[in-house]
């Protein structure tokens, strides 16, 4: 099984597949219906990720305007998994429009949320539950305090953030270790070779505070298969296409040439890249069929070598930009010199733990 790996998530004990199965496709509501799928060609999805082994599974309450929360849970009741499933699911986007506390994610509208995604989930509790997007005014405090509720209460077993600053997400951090309350241990972010930002705070925030990071996004959209390529010109055949810029098309290059020598796709080496990067804990992958999910799960059956990883890794480098510049290591000689050798830990201070 491809996915028969677990690894605990951010500072906690809850073992987690470092794939996990993006269900915003399971329905065909709402602002995802474009590309949703019924309940009968989400099943066999669902059922694909199970045999592989996947047990971390991705939803929100605003998926498909709630189908997609429905048909996962009757899918998951159906499969009588719910105790080996880690359910994760999210809440923050409005649920009506005429309500200033239907949305955002003061208490109020966190516990709202919570009851009626577990009524469509078919559950009395949510293994992770995630605030889904920061919205610029509720203070952290009243976050913290009400997911700690909800575990105190059952309802939820562990806490989480989505798509939040790195400031937030620390302060939260601090305020629940200050106070004794439930800790996050988990943070959904986009990351790709097209999309590193979160290297820059997300990423050593999250090491150092104890929250696994899980990558949205890590084929940019589809971009990185390199569908959108017409007939090898590099330009787009795609109305969104607009959105990715010369080095982006770039990009492409070296990542077909790392594939054709690994004798892989370009999306298994896109997928394989960012689950094993630095402080990820695990990658969502979504599917249109079972097939194309078996693809995606066969990412995590290779290595990329060192050379072949650097030349990603330097084809899709960010550069550092105002401050951040400071904190690179020619910054850093001008701090200790050269001639002086200042490191963290020795290597193997901390040695790996495994039990195969």
């Amino acid at each position: 099984m491809a996915l028969d790996q677990y690894y605990l998530l951010g500072r906690s004990g809850l073992r987690v597949s470092r794939l996990a199965l993006g269900t915003m496709n399971f329905g065909t509501g709402g602002f995802h219906a474009a590309y949703g799928k019924t309940e009968a060609e989400a099943r066999p999805i669902f059922r694909k990720y199970l045999d592989e082994g996947g047990n971390f599974v991705d939803t929100a309450d605003f998926y498909t305007a709630g189908e997609s929360e429905t048909i996962l849970g009757r899918l998951i009741a159906e499969a009588n998994l719910r105790d080996r499933v880690v359910l994760t699911t999210k809440f923050t986007n409005s649920v009506d429009p005429g309500d200033p506390n239907a949305g955002g994610n003061g208490r109020k509208h966190l516990i709202r949320a919570l009851e009626a995604s577990l009524r469509r989930l078919g559950t009395d509790y949510v293994d992770l539950f995630l605030l889904h997007t920061w919205d610029r005014i509720t203070p952290a405090e009243e976050v913290v305090r009400t997911l700690d509720d909800m575990v105190r209460a059952g309802k939820i077993r562990y806490a989480g953030l989505s798509d939040v600053p790195a400031w937030y997400a620390a302060r939260a951090q601090s305020i629940a270790e200050a106070s004794s309350l439930t800790p996050m241990i988990n943070l959904q972010l986009p990351y790709s070779l097209v999309q590193r930002e979160i290297e820059t705070e997300h990423v050593p925030m999250g090491q150092d505070l104890g929250l696994g990071i899980t990558a949205w996004s890590p084929l940019a959209g589809g971009f990185l298969t390199g569908k959108y390529r017409d007939g090898g010109s590099g330009r787009f055949s795609d109305p969104d296409a607009q959105t990715w810029t010369e080095r982006d098309w770039q990009l492409l290059k070296p990542l077909e040439e790392v594939a054709a020598k690994l004798g892989v796709t370009m999306a298994q080496v896109a997928i394989n890249w960012v689950a094993t990067q630095p402080g990820i804990a695990s990658a969502i992958v979504g599917a249109s069929s079972a097939e194309q999910l078996g693809k995606s799960t066969a990412a995590l059956d290779f290595e990329i070598p060192a050379d072949l990883r650097a030349t990603l890794d330097e084809a899709s480098a960010v550069p550092p930009t105002s401050v951040y510049r400071m904190f690179t290591a020619r910054y850093q000689n001008w701090i200790v010199t050269p001639d002086t050798k200042v490191g963290d830990k020795p290597a193997g201070y901390a040695p790996v733990i495994r039990n195969w």
